[in-house]
């Protein structure tokens, strides 16, 4: 099982990028998928969380700019952030409660996509 980023990119203050991430591989049921981030010499945290009944949670900074999505067919998340801002420059991580059978759970992690803000 793997989780694939992509979506990253450089942006100008106040613009608009979309992250996707997709599992892959031999899943049962993905359940709560999540997109982190990590800026340089900071720890990583938790932006967004949207669990498989479609139910989401954001940390304040993303309030308001990011909206997270899903689509359970495709096994794929999405962050959809405007308004961005220099200090939403960090590499953003998909993240995924999997099952691989009825009765086992695991935690992934995909590989990280760079959003570099400038302004």
């Amino acid at each position: 099982v793997q989780l694939q980023a992509s979506g990253g990119g450089l942006v100008q203050a106040g613009g608009s990028l979309t992250l996707s991430c997709v599992a892959f591989g031999s899943i049962f049921r993905v359940n709560s998928m999540r997109w982190y981030r990590q800026a340089t010499g900071r720890q990583r945290e938790l932006v967004a969380v949207v669990t498989i009944g479609g139910s989401t949670d954001y940390a304040d900074s993303a309030k308001g700019r990011f909206t997270i999505s899903r689509d359970n067919a495709k096994k794929s998340v999405y962050l959809q952030m405007d308004s961005l801002k220099p200090e939403d420059t960090a590499v953003y991580y998909c993240n995924a409660d999997i099952m691989v059978s009825q009765n086992c759970e695991y935690e992934y992690w995909g590989q990280g996509t760079l959003v570099t803000v400038s302004s």
